[in-house]
């Protein structure tokens, strides 16, 4: 079970160590300038819970080392390209464990969960909404480790997981998720959730995981009073849609992020990015702006994760999200 210590941890364990930036681009637009690249920071599993608690509350994430058995992550990740594999995604002569992406196939016919461009084929997209079904899948976001964490990070005696959970792929060069903040998609619920954000398998800064705008929490909530706003006259099923008159057509804020951080928040905030390594979660605030990396893993690996949020149980959650994913669900 996943322990958090009562005892100080060294202060050089819980600060980053610098390293060259890596090059980050998002679906759309240029590489973000260097300058405005930054790295996140590392959290032991066993920190002081106050410190924890202070880092999420003031950086609106916390990137928690090691929180999961590294194998019982690589047991998920060999498990979903097994099942996967009738595709022809996984590189001839490879290990599933390894989920090396075909190099002969066109990235664009291999997206995973997402609101839109979907792979073209029915098998795909079959195998892909049964994946997150599995008993293996299952029992592994009910992981032992990673919920006993949650209840007693956020001080709930029992935490509810939305059905809704998004259990994606991101090959090379294939289409990733576009800058938005969580809340844009959970409108339905008066209470504030968690995400929990889990790379199912290492997944350096380069390879297509997540990148977040520092200290965007303040940005994020401003947004979305403004959203808020605009949306006055709609309908109530129309204010809490994310893909409402007043968003894009993915619900996105942009596909651009190199061009959000420098116009929209003004180039005053970093993009914070990590080499991620299997066992590793990252939970963040419904507020939080963040975006996924185009991946341009040199070894060609396919990044694949899974995102949850969580509520405590008997607080007004979006009923919309307890059901399993499906695609236009209009979610």
């Amino acid at each position: 079970m996943a322990t958090i210590a009562s005892t100080p941890v060294p202060a050089h364990q819980l600060v980053a160590e610098s390293g060259q930036l890596p090059k980050l681009r998002t679906n759309q637009g240029a590489y973000v300038d260097p300058q405005s690249i930054g790295w996140m920071k590392p959290t032991p599993r066993d920190a002081p819970l106050e410190e924890m608690r202070r880092r999420y509350d003031e950086d609106g994430y916390v990137w928690v080392k090691e929180l999961i058995p590294r194998e019982d992550v690589l047991d998920m990740r060999q498990h979903y390209f097994e099942h996967m594999s009738p595709t022809g995604i996984l590189q001839a002569d490879t290990s599933p464990r390894d989920g090396i992406f075909n190099k002969e196939l066109d990235p664009l016919s291999h997206n995973g969960v997402g609101p839109e461009d979907l792979p073209p084929e029915q098998q795909q997209v079959d195998l892909l909404i049964a994946a997150h079904v599995t008993p293996a899948y299952q029992k592994f976001v009910e992981h032992p480790d990673l919920r006993q964490f949650i209840r007693t990070f956020m001080n709930w005696q029992k935490e509810v997981m939305v059905l809704r959970t998004l259990l994606r792929h991101n090959v090379p060069y294939g289409v990733p998720a576009g800058v938005h903040y969580d809340r844009l998609f959970l409108r339905g619920g008066e209470a504030e959730f968690l995400t929990g954000w889990i790379p199912i398998g290492d997944c350096s800064a380069e390879g297509g995981g997540l990148m977040y705008l520092e200290n965007s929490t303040e940005l994020g909530k401003k947004m979305e009073a403004d959203f808020m706003k605009r949306a006055e006259s709609f309908t109530p099923e129309q204010r809490i849609s994310a893909f409402n008159a007043n968003m894009m057509s993915s619900g996105q804020l942009t596909q651009d992020g190199e061009h959000f951080g420098r116009v929209v928040a003004e180039g005053k905030l970093r993009w914070l990015a990590a080499d991620f390594e299997a066992g590793d979660v990252v939970f963040h605030n419904p507020y939080m702006i963040h975006a996924a990396l185009q991946n341009e893993d040199p070894k060609g690996r396919i990044r694949l994760s899974t995102d949850l949020r969580f509520y405590e149980e008997g607080a007004p959650l979006d009923k919309r999200w307890m059901r399993v994913w499906t695609p236009n669900d209009g979610l």
